[in-house]
């Protein structure tokens, strides 16, 4: 797959600051965020562990949402 063929919301992964949170999720999300993984992994040419992704994710979802942006500000 070329890298100019496809795109995935998610671009390269930077190496982490990290404070530890432990989460659970269903069954059904882990098989997603895996598969996500995968592809992303391929996409980069550079493998990614799911768990790696979840960060970044809930980043660029709270990064998009406009609501959560107005709401903080008050």
């Amino acid at each position: 797959m070329s890298k100019g063929s496809s795109r995935l919301s998610l671009g390269p992964i930077p190496k982490p600051e990290a404070v530890k949170l432990t989460i659970s999720v269903s069954a059904e999300l882990k098989a997603q965020l895996d598969a996500y993984a995968e592809v992303h992994g391929r996409l980069h040419q550079a493998p990614v562990d799911a768990v790696a992704l979840i960060p970044h994710m809930l980043a660029a979802f709270m990064a998009r949402d406009r609501a959560f942006k107005v709401m903080a500000r008050r």
